[in-house]
């Protein structure tokens, strides 16, 4: 069950991102990129990166996360979207999701991402530029 909205965060010294190896389809590709992400020494979920070549974008390195359930809600994802758009290999990052996906929206914005949807669109696509410094 996810905690309350406004409930109790997670200190973001707790958070800690291990690179890995990617495996299907997370991360396993050219240019792909995998981390665990852990908190207070606990696997709390992963974050990867793919790079793909879709429309609207054309070729581009989509970062996505993936919580535990009881990690959800906690501001992890916050802190782990900046993380690893500090650690990638990649100058610019793209998110994709639902647009009624408020809480991702937040954590990204949270973390620097941006929206970059083209209009028209019924995804939401935010961008973090600089990820190298």
């Amino acid at each position: 069950m996810k905690p309350p909205k406004g409930g109790p965060k997670i200190d973001p010294a707790e958070v800690q991102l291990i690179q890995k190896p990617g495996h299907k389809d997370k991360g396993d590709g050219s240019g792909g990129e995998y981390w665990d992400v852990m908190v207070a020494g606990q696997r709390a979920g992963e974050v990867f990166v793919n790079v793909i070549d879709e429309a609207p974008l054309g070729r581009h390195a989509s970062l996505q996360i993936f919580l535990n359930q009881d990690q959800q809600g906690k501001g992890v994802g916050r802190v782990a979207y900046r993380m690893a758009a500090e650690a990638s290999q990649h100058d610019s990052l793209y998110l994709h999701m639902r647009k009624s996906n408020l809480a991702s929206k937040l954590a990204a914005e949270a973390a620097g991402f941006t929206d970059a949807s083209p209009e028209g669109i019924t995804q939401l696509i935010l961008r973090r530029d600089g990820s190298k410094g």
